[in-house]
């Protein structure tokens, strides 16, 4: 009989101890902490934050850059000297380079020209490289071509965020959540409060919530210019944008192909401005800095928790603190780069205050909804 074997036992060795050095980093890194976030006892109501900004690339996409990597093993579309290429300017690629360079493999990141350098440091500070294109909408067809002719693996964090992770367990972000409530008054939360970029975590945590049975319901926060919330409202997934989002990590021009719709319970714009106010506003109830798609999963929570109080609700919301905010230093907590971006926080300012004093929410007119004149079907 004849036997046609093309497995290489190098290369599955090799797979083998690549597989068990990204487990390893699970074991040591993936539980961070749930801290609470101070209201007063008498409303009845917890507001907690996951905070992914503990992992050791500092954001919540070294969760998904550990699960990309897993993927692309296991699927056997890494091997030894493949070289990594992901379209990415932000946190994903930080996450990314440093699981290449622990396999000892190039890691290229493709971003558009006019990325910062503090970004472009980050990268390259855990061994990346960038390839930087004057097209900002071109870089996912780059780095597919780049890939190509390097004869490397094309990551593509928007296509595989939602298949990539085990969200039935395996101490995902969900599960991690559930377990540290355990002890709490209300240990399960009324709401799940999240950004959406790839859509891989609000995938997760949504079919977790239906898998378990929980009666939690997910809510997801879009910051302006991006396609999700638009979308939703009028459930086209063919709507895009002519730009992208200020904040960074979450918000796209386009419906990703990781964000399914279907495991969210309700969506809510929030304006650039709003996020960045909750985001100041956290930072100094916290005494930390947290970047600024946590002011936008602030904003959303705090509007939440008001609406459990009027109901005469008691309750836990969960959120999540996605990266620290040193990073942002020269813009969203930058007054000079804030004003030249044509934005006013007082307004938001005020109505975060009045919510913290009095658990009243009554935001100002939110702009960047789906009427905006840049809207395209």
């Amino acid at each position: 009989m004849l036997h046609l074997d093309r497995c290489d036992p190098a290369r599955r060795d090799w797979v083998s101890d690549a597989i068990a050095l990204v487990e390893a980093d699970a074991n040591r890194s993936a539980d961070t902490h749930l801290l609470p976030f101070p209201l007063p006892t008498s409303w009845g109501i917890d507001l907690y934050l996951k905070d992914e900004s503990s992992h050791p690339t500092g954001s919540l996409k070294h969760r998904l850059a550990r699960s990309l990597f897993l993927y692309a093993l296991c699927n056997g579309w890494i091997g030894p000297g493949t070289p990594v290429v992901e379209a990415s300017s932000g946190s994903t690629a930080v996450s990314e380079a440093y699981f290449a360079r622990m396999l000892g493999l190039e890691f290229i990141a493709v971003m558009p020209a006019g990325t910062s350098p503090e970004k472009i440091s980050l990268i390259e500070f855990q061994g990346g490289k960038c390839h930087l294109v004057d097209d900002p909408t071109a870089t996912v067809a780059a780095a597919r071509t780049l890939a190509a002719e390097l004869g490397g693996h094309f990551m593509d964090q928007f296509t595989h965020a939602e298949r990539a992770t085990d969200w039935r367990g395996n101490n995902n972000i969900a599960e991690s959540i559930y377990a540290q409530l355990g002890l709490e008054r209300h240990p399960v939360p009324a709401w799940v409060v999240v950004g959406a970029g790839t859509g891989g975590t609000s995938a997760t945590i949504g079919r977790y919530i239906r898998y378990r049975r929980f009666p939690t319901r997910l809510c997801v926060v879009d910051p302006e210019g991006s396609a999700f919330w638009p979308a939703y409202l009028n459930q086209d997934w063919t709507v895009s944008t002519s730009r992208g989002s200020r904040i960074e990590g979450i918000g796209r021009p386009r419906v990703e192909p990781s964000f399914q719709p279907s495991v969210v319970d309700r969506m809510v714009p929030v304006p650039d401005a709003a996020s960045l106010a909750a985001m100041r506003a956290g930072s100094a109830v916290l005494g930390r800095r947290v970047g600024g798609s946590t002011g936008t999963n602030l904003w959303g929570a705090f509007a939440l928790i008001a609406e459990l109080m009027a109901a005469g609700r008691t309750g836990s919301v969960v959120t999540l603190i996605c990266d620290g905010g040193e990073r942002y230093a020269h813009t969203y907590y930058s007054d000079d780069w804030v004003a030249a971006q044509g934005l006013s926080l007082d307004a938001p300012l005020a109505t975060i205050d009045a919510f913290l004093s009095t658990g009243r929410w009554d935001p100002p007119p939110i702009r960047g909804s789906a009427d905006e004149p840049d809207l395209k079907g």
